[in-house]
C-alpha cells in the first residue's frame, strides 16, 4: 500500500484516531456515587463559588479545542467542516503524543466570521486553550485577534504562529551554521498568506532589518498598487525599506535566506544560484515544496530544508504547538504573546550546540525528546515574567514534568 491507501485503512479500521478514556474507575456503586451523583454535586458547588476551580476539578485544565471551519485545509482548500475532521483529529493525537495535552476536534459549520467568534466564545468555559486551525485568510487574522480580546485563555492560530516559530528556529540554526546574523542577513519570504505573513512579522520582531515579502503582486513595499489585507498592509510599512520592486527572481538575487510558503516548484535552479554565498533555502509548501532538498543543494544552497519528513532539516509545527500549550496550561496563562513565540524559537534552536551543527542538522527532529520540555519551560518562564500566569510554577519543574508526561 502507498501512504494514501494506508491512511484510509488506518482511519477505517479504527473508526478515526481518537477515543474518550476515563481517568477514574466506575466498578461499583460507591465509585458511581463519587464520580457521578450524589458526589459530583460538591465540585459543582465549589466551582459555582470560584470559576477558576474548573481548571482544577475538571478536565478543562488540560483540555484544548482544535477549531476549524474547513475553509483552508492543508493544500486542499475549502473542503468543509466534515472533511476537516481527520486533520483536527490528527492534531489532537499530536497534542497528546508530544505534549500530553488533551485536545478535541471542533469543526464548525459556518463560514461567517461573527458566527465563528460567537460560537467559540460560548464554548470557552470547556477549555484551557483554543488552537485555531485551517481557516482561510484574511478571515483568520480577525478571528484570532477578536478571540484574543474576548477570551481569558490562550488563543493560538497554529497555521500562522506554529509555522513561523518552527521556521525561525530552523533559520536561526542555519544562520549560526553559515556564520551570518539575523539583523544584517537579507531575507526573502515568498508567500504573503497566513503562514508567510506570520513569518515576516516574527522576523521583524526578532530584529531582522532586511526582509522582502513577495506574493503574486511581486515584492511588497509601502505604497504598492495592490489589494492588500490588513496584515500585508502592515508588513508593507515594516519590510522592504528600500522599496525594491520586481518578481521573485528579481528580489532573490543576492539574498542570504529564501523562505517559501507559496506554491510547488517555484524556486528554480536559476533563482537559488543567484543568491548570496552560503545561501539558506527553506521550501515549506505542503505537500510539494517550492524546491526539493536535493535540487536546492545542487543549485548551491549551503543549507536547505522543507516541511517533509523524508529529507533533512524538516520544519515541523509538531516541534511547537504541544510545548507551547503545555507551558501555557501548566501556569494557566491568559494568552500566548509575541515574547513567548520568540522564546519558543530560541528554546528549539538552542537545543543544538554550535559544535554539533551540520548542513543537514540545523534544527532538532520532531522526535527529539528535548523539544517539548524546552518549549514548555520557555513559554512558562515568559508567562510568569509578564504577569500572564495565574499559577507560579518553576519553569525547570515544568521542563522535567513535561519530559515525564510524554515519556521522552
Amino acid at each position: 500500500m502507498n501512504l494514501n491507501e494506508e491512511s484510509i485503512k488506518l482511519h477505517l479500521d479504527n473508526n478515526g484516531k481518537l477515543a474518550v478514556a476515563s481517568k477514574v474507575p466506575v466498578a461499583d456503586r460507591h465509585d458511581l456515587a463519587v464520580a457521578y451523583t450524589p458526589g459530583v454535586a460538591e465540585p459543582c458547588r465549589h466551582i459555582k463559588e470560584n470559576k477558576e476551580l474548573s481548571f482544577e476539578y475538571t478536565c478543562r485544565g488540560n483540555m484544548v479545542a482544535v477549531i476549524s471551519d474547513g475553509t483552508r485545509v492543508l493544500g486542499l482548500g475549502d473542503i468543509g467542516p466534515e472533511a476537516a475532521i481527520p486533520v483536527m483529529e490528527g492534531k489532537a493525537v499530536l497534542f497528546k503524543t508530544f505534549g500530553d495535552v488533551d485536545a478535541v476536534p471542533v469543526c464548525l459549520d459556518t463560514k461567517d466570521e461573527e458566527e465563528f467568534i460567537k460560537t467559540v466564545t460560548y464554548l470557552q468555559p470547556n477549555y484551557a486553550g483554543i488552537n485555531l486551525e485551517d481557516i482561510s485568510s484574511p478571515k483568520c487574522y480577525d478571528i484570532e485577534d477578536r478571540l484574543k480580546e474576548i477570551c481569558d485563555i490562550p488563543v493560538f492560530h497554529d497555521d500562522q504562529h506554529g509555522t513561523a516559530i518552527a521556521c525561525l528556529a530552523s533559520v536561526i540554526g542555519a544562520l549560526r551554521f553559515v556564520k551570518k546574523d539575523i539583523k544584517t542577513a537579507r531575507f526573502v519570504v515568498n508567500g504573503c498568506g497566513a503562514a508567510g505573513s506570520a513569518i515576516g512579522r516574527l522576523l521583524v520582531n526578532m530584529g531582522a532589518e532586511n526582509v522582502i515579502m513577495v506574493d503574486r503582486f511581486g515584492a511588497l513595499y509601502e505604497g504598492i498598487d495592490a489589494k492588500l489585507d490588513r496584515i500585508q498592509a502592515y508588513l508593507s510599512t515594516v519590510t522592504n525599506k528600500d522599496k525594491v520592486q520586481g518578481n521573485l527572481a528579481d528580489v532573490a538575487k543576492g539574498a542570504d535566506v529564501l523562505i517559501g510558503v507559496s506554491a510547488p516548484n517555484v524556486f528554480t535552479k536559476e533563482i537559488i544560484s543567484s543568491m548570496a554565498a552560503k545561501a539558506i533555502v527553506f521550501a515549506l509548501a505542503n505537500p510539494i515544496p517550492e524546491t526539493t532538498y536535493e535540487a536546492a543543494k545542487e543549485a548551491g544552497a549551503a543549507v536547505a530544508g522543507t516541511g517533509r519528513s523524508d529529507t533533512p532539516n524538516q520544519v515541523n509545527n509538531v516541534c511547537v504547538f504541544p510545548g507551547i500549550f503545555r507551558g501555557a496550561l501548566d501556569v494557566r496563562a491568559k494568552a500566548i504573546t509575541e515574547e513567548m513565540k520568540v522564546a519558543a524559537v530560541y528554546a528549539i534552536a538552542d537545543l543544538i550546540d554550535e559544535k554539533d551543527l551540520r548542513e543537514d542538522y540545523v534544527v532538532p527532529d520532531a522526535f527529539d525528546p528535548r523539544v517539548a520540555p524546552a518549549v514548555a519551560a520557555a513559554v512558562a518562564r515568559v508567562a510568569i515574567a509578564s504577569g500572564l500566569a495565574r499559577k507560579i510554577v518553576d519553569p525547570e519543574e515544568i521542563r522535567a514534568n513535561t519530559a515525564r508526561r510524554v515519556g521522552r
